[in-house]
């Protein structure tokens, strides 16, 4: 899991939040982690909060207000309980005028003290996506991830076993690289995992014989794609001939599902020989994957009527 700093945070949001950094600029190596437990107070973000302190605390109008109702007394002990919180920054909204004893508090305790033009609700809801994807769990795979019929498809084998000749044949057939060899994932939500490109790999194939291809330069923009939630994965392995596996798998396929954080991926064996046509494999797959995801099974479908032609065999 990655940690955040104030200032890889400023960073990446100041622009879209329209950011501007008031004080407490020595604060900017503090670090924003992702909670392991699973009580939900304090979040990672929210409202200003003495008693569940968030760990970065908006300051709308009704907070501003709240602090300028307390006495003297009141307000000092308030603030000094801001700053043993430790939040790793304060975020004053709608461009309202910061009081100057926050400033000399923020300055002294090395507290971030950002100014933005936006709304608190707007803050929070944005600040809530950005840190999900920047802060959730990641894992990297081996394997050529790719969009076929609009579904994420990684295709993973040992080496050597075609993954890279197939993705390059799915390729020109119209369907999109995502990654090649290493595919970082992402669990942005419970049960959606999003697959990526390595910055270092984008746009990049490699194909033995042909070596490193740039897919968008040869292929055009449409070709790549940078990320894509990933609903399948096709695993390809040599083809046995030894007859000693399920029969069963001769009506269904070889079916299963793989788990990544927890959350069971469809997982589909393709047996890879000489004269099979993977490309055209790959897509009745995803095809049948899609069919399968709405409820219609064919192997299912023949075995019903496999079964209600032996009962109408029975009254004969």
């Amino acid at each position: 899991m990655d940690r955040l700093s104030a200032r890889q945070l400023f960073d990446g949001v100041h622009e879209r939040l329209d950011l501007r950094w008031e004080a407490g600029r020595q604060g900017e190596a503090r670090r924003l982690e992702p909670r392991l437990t699973k009580s939900r107070r304090p979040s990672l973000v929210g409202y200003l909060n003495i008693i569940y302190p968030n760990k970065i605390q908006i300051i709308g109008t009704e907070e501003l207000h709240y602090l300028g109702q307390l006495s003297p007394a009141q307000r000092e002990q308030t603030l000094a309980s801001i700053a043993i919180s430790d939040p790793v920054a304060l975020i004053v909204s709608k461009n309202q005028r910061i009081p100057e004893d926050l400033l000399q508090l923020a300055e002294a305790s090395h507290t971030p003290l950002w100014l933005s033009s936006k709304r608190g609700h707007e803050l929070l809801t944005w600040l809530h996506y950005h840190l999900a994807r920047q802060l959730a769990p990641r894992i990297t795979l081996h394997g050529v991830f790719l969009e076929v019929f609009s579904n994420g498809v990684l295709i993973t084998g040992e080496a050597g076993s075609g993954k890279s000749e197939l993705a390059l044949e799915l390729i020109s057939r119209g369907h999109r690289l995502v990654a090649d060899d290493a595919t970082e994932f992402t669990l942005i939500a419970p049960d959606v995992i999003d697959g990526s490109c390595p910055e270092l790999l984008q746009d990049l194939l490699e194909v033995r014989g042909l070596g490193v291809l740039n897919i968008r330069e040869m292929f055009g923009h449409v070709a790549v794609k940078t990320s894509k939630y990933l609903r399948l994965i096709i695993h390809l392995k040599p083809l046995q001939l030894d007859g000693d596996g399920d029969p069963m798998t001769r009506l269904t396929g070889d079916v299963g599902h793989r788990e990544l954080f927890e959350v069971p991926v469809p997982m589909i064996t393709l047996p890879v020989a000489p004269g099979r046509n993977l490309g055209v494999m790959v897509e009745a797959a995803v095809r049948n994957h899609v069919l399968r995801s709405k409820g219609i099974d064919p192997a299912q479908t023949f075995i019903d009527r496999q079964a209600h032609q032996m009962r109408r065999l029975r009254t004969w």
